[in-house]
């Protein structure tokens, strides 16, 4: 992404705030892990959306200030060159770098910021903080626990979350963003044909997880976009696996759920195939009743739709393929088979921090995922079918569509 992606980005957030305020993002750190040793550092992904920077940027923070006229000021906090720590955890940006990078002239030293924010709430009224979590308990992050230190120390600034306004500019991708995206899914095509092409009876899912991560590597992609779900037999039956310590066994079905990221955009595919190389009858007909919904959708998808009608309708379509197969008599029984919704959206995060509601309406540039799963354990199959969903001006598109889909192409595959 070029800063001036990044610029714009900033630039729309500060339109959101009040006069006499102060904005604050912070980077992040890398939690403890055990003993002396931390996680590896992912950079909060609002801080990269509105910077730029991600691997090297621990602990940095973004603050913004917008005076009583409603102009806004800006400035990075970095860490200072050091030779010795750099010795040990690797080379810091510098503020030359930084400013290239995010297009933020003001470049400061972690030491200066408190300092500086002193000087700056004396003149608010506001602060604004990327405040949000899943669950309550959830552990405090920097956000949190300067919000607890700012209501002890000034207690006269009124907090605000940025989330609501960080999500609602994350729902609509930049063209940008749509262009790394389709990278992103080019690379994740090499990696499921790097498994299908490997793929074997006998074959362990952690062999297959070496042959997807190798592929990404030859790309440059180190690390995937989230930790990849690769199972075979009864494991497909846990919708969220990363055990990779199952033998595949004739007759099987391989199910992956996998995504690549590239310059922050991350693709989110899953498909299902036979290990042996081919599928059987239970298997064809269940893949058909999934690949003809998927299909279905990709057809109906267009701005206008509410959100939550996308899973409605795909349960709908697809309880029509089933009950024809004769697995089901009743759309109430759908939920014994189709365990999960599957329109998410996708970007800087798997599951994209977006403006998500049911009644939210489809509108070009969105991107989210159609994922039709199906698991039939009184027949020992189980898989998902998932592709990534650009929303057009009059329609939508499949941008993982090139990654082997139907029966004919992954047998081709399969028997290359």
């Amino acid at each position: 992404m070029l800063a001036s992606f990044h610029a714009q980005n900033r630039e729309t957030m500060y339109t959101s705030l009040e006069n006499k305020s102060i904005a604050l993002i912070f980077a992040g750190h890398a939690p403890l892990k055990t003993g002396d040793e931390n996680y590896p550092y992912f950079a909060e992904r609002n801080f990269v959306y509105l910077t730029g920077l991600k691997d090297a940027s621990e602990g940095f923070i973004l603050m913004a200030e917008k005076d009583a006229a409603g102009d806004t000021t800006e400035a990075l906090y970095i860490l200072p060159p050091d030779v010795l720590k750099e010795r040990w955890t690797g080379r810091r940006v510098k503020p030359a770098e930084a400013t290239e990078i995010s297009g933020i002239e003001a470049i400061r030293y972690l030491a200066d910021f408190d300092t500086d924010f002193h000087k700056a709430a004396a003149k608010a009224e506001h602060l604004y903080l990327d405040l949000g979590k899943l669950v309550p308990t959830e552990q405090d992050n920097d956000a949190y626990r300067f919000a607890r230190k700012s209501e002890a120390q000034y207690p006269a600034l009124r907090i605000h979350s940025l989330r609501p306004q960080l999500r609602r500019q994350r729902t609509i991708k930049a063209p940008c963003e749509i262009d790394a995206l389709r990278i992103s899914e080019d690379i994740t095509r090499d990696g499921i044909i790097a498994m299908m092409k490997a793929a074997r009876p006998g074959i362990t899912e952690y062999q297959l997880k070496a042959e997807y991560d190798y592929a990404l590597a030859q790309r440059g992609v180190l690390t995937p976009g989230f930790p990849s779900i690769i199972s075979a037999g009864e494991n497909n039956f846990c919708i969220h696996y990363y055990a990779y310590t199952g033998t595949t066994q004739d007759g099987d079905m391989v199910l992956n759920d996998v995504g690549a990221t590239w310059d922050g955009m991350i693709s989110d595919v899953s498909r299902g195939w036979p290990v042996n190389g081919h599928f059987n009858e239970r298997q064809r007909a269940l893949y058909t009743c999934v690949y003809n919904t998927s299909n279905y959708m990709f057809s109906v998808i267009k701005p206008g739709m509410r959100m939550g009608d996308v899973d409605l309708t795909a349960r709908k379509y697809n309880f029509e393929q089933l009950k024809n197969i004769g697995l089901l008599d009743s759309y109430d029984e759908i939920g014994k088979y189709m365990w999960h919704g599957g329109s998410h959206h996708i970007g800087y995060d798997v599951h994209d921090i977006v403006d998500y509601r049911p009644d939210l309406i489809i509108q070009p540039g969105m991107v989210f995922c159609v994922d039709i799963g199906v698991y039939v354990e009184e027949w020992g199959i189980g898989f998902r079918l998932e592709d990534n969903c650009l929303v057009t001006a009059d329609g939508c598109e499949n941008l993982s569509r090139h990654i082997p889909r139907s029966i004919e192409e992954i047998e081709a595959v399969l028997n290359s």
